[in-house]
């Protein structure tokens, strides 16, 4: 876990091609990186290595002066952190990284694992979640299902909340659970749970993509969620508000492909309201193991060697898309400009400049008005 020990051992295992355990989780950590930049820098530039030199000039050609990557001892405290956890650090190209999160559209680069790292490729994996404030009959029947799923092989997969999860958890402690949590892996959130969570590391495992010591915050969870899924061959409900990040985990288990099925519940029980939606959407209604058990498909093998998730790479690189929306932020100020005349000045395609406008919409720096004006906020 050590910066020694990962480079020595570069020359010999292929998944420290692409740079150290140190460097990946430097580049991880460093402001303005997300997932979906971290995959495309590393696939630019070869490594993370290579990609931590050319952050600070990338982060120029976007107006930033002084930008610094994440510190080497930052990084290397979160690998010590680790190490007291016996956590291990799991890799995006790593033998260990469950195949089947490989397969998301935004998969985390590195995950920290403290238990049975084993359980993470082990087939049968099922996702039980629901209401915090679960009603005694939605936690016994989340129970039963994790038990006699448990029973059948099934790995269960919550999330290590108060009401359905915990039942879950508890139910299968003895044949296989998954905790993925919000904050770091060294963190019991909700305190209550301390013992479950205890239960978990030495019988299951509990897993997360934060740094270690992070107290989860409302942000991390949906994020949390689609690990939740996207490690899942299917994802029930058991109980659920109209609104709730249950159904947040339910819709991105849809846009990963995966099975969704929910428990049904009395219409007038508001913990069942977002449980009768998915039925009537089109989820499969759930009475037992067994409804869930014929719902299930074969599970593939993946192969072993994917490429970098950037299934359609842009055609400019970081440096040059900065470098746009530098060109951009410049043209505009508190008067609203139209956007055609804009595309003009900048003297580029529409093809070109147009994704460059809705990257700094999102990101809260430009304002569109009615009839096609946009101004700096």
């Amino acid at each position: 876990m050590t910066e020694a020990r990962t480079s020595s051992a570069e020359t010999h295992d292929p998944s420290t091609q692409k740079g150290s355990d140190l460097d990946w989780l430097r580049l991880l950590r460093s402001r303005r990186v997300g997932v979906s930049t971290f995959f495309r820098l590393l696939a630019e530039h070869g490594s993370a290595r290579a990609a931590l030199a050319e952050l600070p000039a990338i982060a120029r050609a976007a107006g930033i002066d002084d930008y610094a990557p994440c510190p080497t001892a930052v990084a290397q405290t979160e690998l010590k952190a680790g190490q007291s956890a016996r956590a291990t650090l799991i890799r995006w190209d790593s033998g260990a990284y469950p195949a089947a999160l490989r397969e998301i559209d935004d998969p985390p680069p590195l995950l920290w694992a403290v238990g049975r790292v084993d359980l993470l490729n082990a087939p049968g994996k099922i996702a039980l979640v629901g209401a915090r404030n679960a009603s005694s009959l939605g936690t016994r029947m989340a129970a039963s299902l994790a038990g006699k799923l448990g029973a059948e092989g099934k790995i269960i997969v919550s999330g290590l909340a108060r009401g359905i999860d915990t039942a879950a958890h508890n139910a299968a402690l003895d044949t296989g659970t998954i905790a993925v949590v919000a904050g770091g892996v060294d963190i019991c959130y909700p305190a209550e749970n301390m013992n479950l969570f205890d239960g978990i590391q030495h019988k299951g495992l509990i897993l997360s993509e934060q740094p270690m010591g992070l107290q989860p915050q409302a942000r991390h969870f949906p994020r949390r969620n689609r690990i939740i899924s996207g490690l899942s061959q299917a994802v029930v409900v058991v109980e659920a508000a109209a609104k709730s990040g249950s159904l947040i985990t339910a819709r991105t288990a849809l846009d990963q492909g995966r099975e969704v099925l929910a428990v049904p519940g009395h219409p007038f029980d508001a913990r069942a309201a977002g449980c009768n939606m998915l039925i009537r959407d089109g989820a499969r209604l759930v009475r037992g193991p067994a409804d869930i058990l014929e719902s299930l498909t074969p599970e593939q093998p993946l192969a072993e060697q994917l490429p970098l998730p950037d299934p359609t790479p842009p055609k400019r690189t970081l440096r040059e898309t900065a470098a746009i929306h530098s060109q951009i932020l410049a043209r505009l100020g508190p008067s609203p400009v139209a956007e055609d005349q804009l595309i003009r000045d900048l003297s580029g395609p529409a093809q070109e400049v147009t994704p460059a406008l809705v990257d700094l919409e999102l990101d809260g720096k430009i304002q569109r008005h009615p009839g096609g004006l946009l101004s700096r906020p």
